[in-house]
C-alpha cells in the first residue's frame, strides 16, 4: 500500500486533541438526543467514547443546553463541541460553561457586535471555532451569483473566515458539506488549495446505514487518499455509534490508522455453514479489539479457506455445520459451528 502524503495544515488544539499539522485524523460524531437531557446525553457520550469517538458535538438550542455542558464535561473523556445557530449569546454561554469548541456560521450568528463579543470570549480561552457550510443553506446572494456549486460553497466558507480573521481570530477549522458527493469533493479540494486551515470532512445527510456508509466511504476516502482532511464524521440516519465504526473502518482501510480488519468470503455453493450470520456475529463480537492491528478471516470453505486467508492473523473456515479455527494459515482446531466464535475470541485474547 502506498503511503498517503497528508497536506500540512495550520494546527490547533481542541481540548487535548490536536487537529491539523500532521496530527492523526480524528473521528467525530454527534449526539442525537436533547443535550439538557443529562441521563440520555451522558449515556450516549459514554457509548461513543467506548466505540472510539474522539470528538463529540451536540446542539445547543437554549440556555438549559448550555448549562448542561458543565456536568457533561465532568464525565466526558474527549473534547466537546457546541453546535449553535443564530444566537451568539448561546455561544458565549457555552464558552462560560466550559465547552472545548464551537461550530457556528459567523454570518448568521448575530450582529457584528455580537460576533465580536463571542470571538473575544473564544480568543481569551483559546477555543477553536469551526465554520460549517452546508450546500442546503447557502446565502442567497452567493446562490444568485454562482449558482448551487462549489464556488458558492467555497466563497461562503471564506467569507465567514474573513469575519473571524478581521477580528484577529485564527483558531479556525472549516467544513464544506454536501449530500452530493461530487460537490463535496470539489468544494474541499478548492478550500484545500486556497487556505491552510484544517478541514473537517463529511457527506451531510448521507442517508441510512447502507447508503450513508457508501457515500461517506467514497467522499471521505477520495479526499483522504489525496491527503486532504484533518478530522471526519460519517453522518448516518442511525445510531451515532455506527458512525464511529464506519469512520474508523474507512481510516483503517486507507492505512491511515491501525485497527481491526475483518475479511470474509461472499459465499458460494460450497458453503455448508451459516457464514453470513457468523461473519456478522464475528464483526460485532470483535469490536472490543477494534484498536488492535489484527486481520481476522471468516471463510466459507474448509478446503480453501485457510490457504486463501493465509495472511490473516486468525480465522474461521466453515465446513458442514462445523469449521476449522486457524492462525497464520495453520489449522489449530476443528469445532462444531456453535463453538467457533467463542473459541476465536479466546484465541485472540490469548495472543
Amino acid at each position: 500500500m502506498n503511503e498517503i502524503i497528508r497536506k500540512p495544515t495550520r494546527p490547533l488544539h481542541l481540548g487535548g486533541v490536536q487537529i491539523g499539522g500532521i496530527a492523526p485524523i480524528s473521528i467525530q460524531s454527534m449526539l442525537n438526543v436533547k443535550t439538557s437531557d443529562l441521563p440520555r446525553a451522558i449515556q450516549q457520550i459514554r457509548q461513543l467514547v467506548s466505540a472510539g469517538c474522539e470528538i463529540i458535538r451536540f446542539s445547543v438550542m437554549d440556555i438549559p443546553d448550555a448549562k448542561a455542558i458543565k456536568p457533561l464535561k465532568k464525565i466526558a473523556d474527549v473534547p466537546l463541541v457546541a453546535d449553535i445557530h443564530f444566537d451568539h449569546k448561546l455561544a458565549i454561554a457555552a464558552i462560560e460553561n466550559g465547552i472545548d469548541g464551537l461550530r457556528i456560521n459567523p454570518g448568521n450568528i448575530g450582529s457584528k457586535q455580537g460576533v465580536a463579543s463571542l470571538v473575544s470570549a473564544a480568543k481569551e480561552r483559546l477555543i477553536p471555532i469551526r465554520i460549517g457550510v452546508n450546500s442546503g443553506s447557502l446565502p442567497k446572494d452567493l446562490l444568485a451569483k454562482y449558482g448551487h456549486g462549489q464556488q458558492a460553497m467555497v466563497e461562503a466558507a471564506l467569507s465567514h473566515v474573513k469575519i473571524l480573521e478581521d477580528l484577529g481570530f485564527y483558531e479556525i477549522k472549516i467544513s464544506a458539506k454536501a449530500s452530493n458527493v461530487p460537490l463535496m469533493l470539489a468544494s474541499n479540494r478548492e478550500l484545500s488549495r486556497r487556505c491552510q486551515y484544517p478541514l473537517h470532512l463529511g457527506v451531510t445527510e448521507a442517508g441510512t446505514l447502507l447508503s450513508g456508509s457508501i457515500k461517506s466511504a467514497i467522499g471521505l476516502g477520495i479526499l483522504l487518499e489525496e491527503g486532504i482532511g484533518d478530522t471526519i464524521r460519517v453522518s448516518l440516519s442511525d445510531d451515532p455509534v455506527k458512525e464511529v465504526y464506519v469512520a474508523r473502518q474507512i481510516l483503517v482501510d486507507l492505512g491511515l490508522r491501525k485497527g481491526l480488519n475483518i475479511v470474509s468470503c461472499p459465499t458460494c455453493g460450497r458453503t455448508r455453514i451459516d457464514l453470513i450470520s457468523l461473519a456478522k456475529q464475528v464483526e460485532e463480537a470483535l469490536q472490543e479489539f477494534a484498536s488492535r492491528e489484527l486481520t481476522i478471516a471468516v471463510m466459507g470453505c474448509a478446503v480453501n479457506g485457510p490457504g486463501e486467508a493465509r495472511e490473516a492473523d486468525f480465522g474461521i473456515a466453515g465446513g458442514n455445520q462445523e469449521g476449522l479455527l486457524f492462525a497464520k494459515g495453520e489449522i489449530v482446531a476443528k469445532l462444531p459451528e456453535a463453538e467457533l466464535l467463542p473459541a476465536l475470541i479466546k484465541l485472540i485474547r490469548k495472543a
